[in-house]
């Protein structure tokens, strides 16, 4: 039932791991410009998720809601603690190990793919979505782990008990989702991946995580204004 999933994760780890050798072979210059093209291309990959939007004003309330919310709960809080106490069970140190987990975790998971390839699998038992997303996954946690180092390789862990979530639920909650609501859900995850990207090119200095509630209140009020 979770072989996508399973696939996913393993992708991740073994791309982590050639991210992480190819780091150590890096000089810092290298390093940096790698590190610049990384976050050019994941606003990049944010501009291509937000231009799937059906209703642009549900998505920006749905991001100040979650915005406020997250600041209230303290979730940037929350997963910095969580990270810095993973990094202290491995022996890391990784200064941008808990920036790593967290952003690794956001980009595989919050998207078009993810949620579909989950339904796919959970329901159909076709795991050609997920198959194909584990590639994309793997080839992006290289250039992820050469730049923030092996909080990604740690992020296959989250994201697979998310997916295998996402993937026991698919026949309780995909009749809830239509075309629309995808869209939705997918552009407001752009707004938190551009959000990544504008940390990773050190423009702007967001708590990503302190977003997230904002993809429970895009569900929430795109059920209600169409």
């Amino acid at each position: 039932m979770f072989t996508g999933s399973i696939l996913n994760a393993i992708t991740v780890i073994v791309g982590s791991s050639i991210g992480l050798l190819f780091k150590k072979a890096f000089p810092e210059n290298i390093k940096n410009i790698i590190f610049d093209g990384l976050g050019i291309s994941t606003i990049a990959i944010s501009m291509g998720m937000i231009l799937k939007v059906e209703n642009m004003v549900v998505v920006i309330f749905s991001i100040l809601l979650g915005g406020i919310t997250g600041e209230i709960l303290k979730i940037q809080e929350f997963f910095d603690s969580l990270g810095d106490n993973l990094k202290k069970l491995v022996g890391s140190k990784n200064q941008n190990f808990t920036e790593g987990f967290v952003s690794a975790f956001l980009i595989f998971c919050v998207g078009t793919m993810t949620i579909m390839g989950c339904f796919n699998e959970g329901i159909r038992g076709d795991h050609t979505l997920l198959f194909t997303k584990s590639i994309l996954d793997g080839f992006c946690s290289i250039a992820l782990s050469a730049t923030l180092g092996s909080g990604v390789l740690f992020s296959a862990i989250p994201l697979f008990l998310f997916q295998a979530l996402l993937t026991i639920l698919a026949k309780w909650i995909e009749p809830f989702f239509g075309n629309y609501l995808i869209n939705q859900i997918t552009a407001t995850g752009g707004i938190l991946v551009l959000s990544i990207g504008l940390n990773l090119l050190q423009l702007k200095k967001i708590k990503v995580s302190n977003l997230l509630p904002s993809l429970v209140y895009i569900v929430i009020l795109s059920k209600f204004f169409k």
